[in-house]
Formats: structure tokens, C-alpha cells, sequence
């Protein structure tokens, strides 16, 4: 049994390893099988050390032979069991069919589930739909589904709660089962670590039914786990020349407070030297909070040329507003040829006005953001996160890394998804804690780091932040707070 760190898949990818374990390594499917009900019966006993009695509820697939697996180990065990097949156990075929056969030697004849029915056991598992599950929910399965959410017992679903979508983590049914615990097989689904489905999955297990090493010939999409973090150390004789300067153009009337966060996190991060371009106004302010910042105040996009020019990399858009004076900052600095990320009030105006973004530009879009530049809702976004992604880096956003934030914070590049975040909490759901995620971005810019792992550093660094300031704190987050928590080591 693993947890969840080697790299994720698409549903589709998972099914190929495990026809290639089967037809190439010559592991029967039944042995697979028998491995994933053992091992899901294993993490039942230690999650939940008194319980003696299960419900496994199961449907009419693979997804039921894993169940009535666990059924079978239960009764060899000694525990209670009550079996509730939804889909007919006489339709089924080949493995699933076996491993019927197994939980009817132990348990004797069961009939399909067709009337209501009740939850007894003191643990309930979910083995009602796999991977290959697709749109709505029929009603049968809504109805199985809906009990085993009423039952309040705790519940482990088998490879993902049914109800939610293997690929996207979208959900097939405004009610999927909300999962105490998933054990997933063979590999992590991209689905299960990202979007809405973060809330019904609980805790995560993974267990590779102990495969080869050779059944997994594709390379997923990536967990970010601080690649490029020892190359932040400083060398004993070095000076703030060494580590780029920074120019952050946001703030506009009473939105100081967001380049003022992304200016802190940049120092934190450790660029060299920071300016804020921003509203004359909110200079004060800002010098009074942090006098290691530079600020510039800015009437007009020419007052910005020299900072521009001078800068190592750019940072535009927190508080930047959507009227005429953030749209010829945005315009001055987005063409200058210089390392770019582009946040918040300026990814509004890239969607207003249609302003082209160079290749190699870091936009970080929250799922509302990512509405409004591919024309979609922001339920969509949320329901085809992987697909929303990657369109962000084509047609006139041709060549940018899309940083796409939420739950599972995807990162894509050239029409398909590079990696994955998995840390983070939702304490993290906060103002301005994208403006922090924006200075940390810039400010590995400014060092010189490649715009993808830039990208990709940045958000595990933002993630591993929001983890570690919650940590004991029993109350909600401020952006302020992932600005304390920012360390640059391992």
C-alpha cells in the first residue's frame, strides 16, 4: 500500500496498465482483483480496528468484483456481512463473475437489490462505479448512492466514490458518495485530485496491486514536489544584484493592499530588489507597511518605461482594476519582452479587451477567471478542469503556462497538463492569497528560473505555505499568514 505520490493518470492510462499487467506480464485478472479487495479489506481493519460488521454495496462491473472481494475476505474473517448487489450478479462476466463466486461460497445465494433496503454494517464500501462510469447517474445507482449517504456509517468506495468522474473530477451526480476513505488501484486518477471531486474522495490510499515497475510506459502528469528548491540557495558572497529585480504593477483606488502582498511574497521569495508601480495614492500606505519595497506612484503607462526596462521580470494584474489606466499598464508591460505573470484584474482585461500574451507568460486564473478567457462558465471550468486547462494555452493564448488554481491546482503548457498540486487545504480559499501566489511566481522569475518551473516551484511553494500556517491554527487563514509560512528549504 502506497500513498498517492507517484504521478497521476488518466482513467484510460490506469486501464492500459492493467490490461499490459495482464497480457504482457501474464498476471491473471483475478489475481489483481483478489489483490485489490485483500488490501482494500486490510485499510478497512486498520481505519476502523472495531469494527465487525460491513454493508458492500455493488453494482454490475470490475468495480463489484473488487467488492465482492472485500465481502469474501470480511467473512473469512469473521465479520458480519451484508451484501447489496444493485446491478443483477447474474449478468455478470469474466473476473467480476469470479469473484462472485468467491463471496457466494462464504456468504451463500444473494439476489439484486431492487426494493429499499437498509445499511447495518458498522462500515459501509462503495463498489457501485468505476473509472469507466459516464454521464448522469442512472436511477438505480442514484438511489444506492443516496442510501449509503443517509446511512451515516463510515464509508470506504473502492478505486472512487461513485458519482465522480475518473478524469476530470467533475461529478456525474449532485450527490456522489462522500467517502471516508478511497482506495485506489493500480495508480492515482487525475480525477480524484482534482476539482470537485477533492470533496467526496476523503482520504486517499493508493495501492499498486504491487505491479512491475515496467507496466507503468507512460508518464502521467507530474506531482510537484519543490523540483528546483536547491537551486534558491545563496552562495556566501552574494548581493542583492544576484537575484533579479522584480517590478509589480497592480493597485489601482482602494486596491493597494493586493501588489502590497505581492510585493511581500516577492522579498520572501527572495528576488533582489522589488518596485510596485502603482495609484500615487497608495504609496504611503504601502512604504509605512514594508519599507524594503520600492514604490513608483503611476498616472500613466510612460511613468513605467524605465522600471520596465530595467526590470529582471514582471508581475501585473493583482488589484489592477478593469478601466483605462490597468489596461495601458497591462499593455505596456505584457509586449516588453521581459518574463511575465499575469494574475487577477489582469486576466480580466486580457478576456475584455483580447490583449495578446507572449509565449512563455504565466497566467494564474481561479476557475472564474478561466471562465471569462475561454467563454465558459465557471461550473464548467470546475467540471473539465483538465480540459479548461489546457484550452488556456491555445488559440490567442498560444505558448503561456496556464496555472489553473483550485483544489489540485493544474499547470499546462502547449495543449496538455504538466503537473499537479496536491498540497495545499482549503484554508487557502482566502483574499489575496492569489496575490501572494503572483509575487512567489515573479520573484522566481526574477531569479531566473524557466517559466514552467517557475510555475510549478511557485504553487508547491504557495501550497506548502497554506499547510504549514494552518497547521494547529484552529481559525481561517489570511493571505498574510502564507507570507510568514514561506521557507525556501527543503
Amino acid at each position: 500500500m502506497r500513498q498517492p505520490t507517484r504521478n497521476v493518470f488518466t482513467a484510460s492510462e490506469v486501464r492500459d496498465f492493467d490490461r499490459r499487467a495482464i497480457d504482457e506480464f501474464s498476471i491473471p485478472g483475478i489475481r489483481l482483483m483478489h489483490r485489490a479487495g485483500r488490501g482494500a479489506f486490510d485499510v478497512i481493519r486498520s481505519r476502523w480496528p472495531n469494527a465487525r460488521a460491513l454493508s458492500v454495496v455493488c453494482g454490475a462491473g470490475n468495480n463489484a468484483g473488487d467488492g465482492y472481494v472485500v465481502a469474501g475476505c470480511a467473512k473469512d474473517a469473521g465479520f458480519d456481512v451484508q451484501l447489496l448487489p444493485v446491478g443483477d450478479p447474474g449478468k455478470l462476466t469474466g473476473e467480476a463473475m469470479q469473484a462472485c463466486r468467491f463471496a457466494q461460497a462464504r456468504l451463500g445465494a444473494f439476489e439484486q437489490q431492487l426494493d429499499g433496503w437498509n445499511v447495518d454494517g458498522d462500515v459501509v464500501v462503495d463498489a457501485l462505479l468505476g473509472t469507466g462510469a459516464k454521464g448522469a447517474v442512472r436511477r438505480p445507482y442514484q438511489a444506492a448512492i443516496d442510501r449509503i449517504n443517509a446511512a451515516g456509517k463510515p464509508v470506504l468506495s473502492l478505486d472512487l466514490p461513485s458519482g465522480v468522474d475518473a478524469n476530470t473530477g467533475g461529478l456525474l451526480t449532485a450527490h456522489p458518495v462522500r467517502a471516508d476513505v478511497t482506495v485506489t488501484f493500480v495508480a492515482t486518477k487525475l480525477g480524484l485530485v482534482t476539482g470537485d471531486a477533492v470533496d467526496f474522495v476523503g482520504e486517499l490510499h493508493l495501492d499498486d496491486l504491487d505491479l512491475p515497475e515496467a507496466v507503468f510506459d507512460k508518464p502521467g502528469v507530474r506531482v510537484m514536489a519543490g523540483a528546483g528548491l536547491a537551486a534558491l540557495g545563496r552562495r556566501p558572497g552574494a548581493h542583492k544584484g544576484d537575484f533579479g529585480r522584480l517590478l509589480v504593477v497592480g493597485g489601482e483606488t482602494d486596491m493597494g493592499g493586493a501588489v502590497l502582498l505581492a510585493g511581500e511574497a516577492a522579498l520572501r521569495t527572495g528576488a533582489g530588489l522589488v518596485t510596485i508601480a502603482t495609484r500615487s495614492e497608495n504609496r504611503a500606505a504601502i512604504l509605512a507597511r514594508r519599507p524594503e519595497l520600492m514604490v513608483r506612484g503611476v498616472e500613466d503607462p510612460k511613468d513605467i518605461a524605465d522600471l520596465v526596462a530595467r526590470a529582471s521580470a514582471i508581475a501585473v494584474g493583482p488589484g489592477l482594476g478593469r478601466e483605462a489606466w490597468g489596461a495601458g499598464l497591462l499593455g505596456s508591460v505584457v509586449g516588453a519582452g521581459k518574463p511575465v505573470v499575469v494574475d487577477a484584474d489582469g486576466l480580466n482585461l486580457v478576456a475584455d479587451a483580447g490583449i495578446d500574451l507572449s509565449p512563455g507568460t504565466i497566467i494564474t486564473p481561479h476557475p472564474g477567471e478561466a471562465g471569462r478567457l475561454l467563454a465558459e462558465s465557471t461550473s464548467w471550468v470546475q467540471s473539465n478542469r483538465p480540459e479548461a486547462a489546457t484550452r488556456l494555452t491555445g488559440k490567442s493564448l498560444r505558448g503561456v503556462i496556464a496555472v489553473l488554481k483550485g483544489a489540485g491546482t493544474l499547470i499546462a503548457r502547449e495543449g496538455a497538463v504538466e503537473s499537479v498540486c496536491l498540497a495545499g487545504n482549503p484554508g487557502m480559499a482566502t483574499a489575496g492569497s492569489g496575490d501572494v501566489l503572483t509575487g512567489i511566481v515573479g520573484a522566481l522569475l526574477a531569479r531566473g528560473m524557466a517559466p514552467l518551473a517557475a510555475a510549478e516551484l511557485g504553487v508547491w511553494l504557495h501550497a506548502r505555505a497554506g499547510d504549514e500556517a494552518r497547521a494547529g491554527r484552529a481559525g481561517s487563514l489570511i493571505a498574510g499568514d502564507l507570507i510568514g509560512a514561506l521557507r525556501l528549504t527543503a
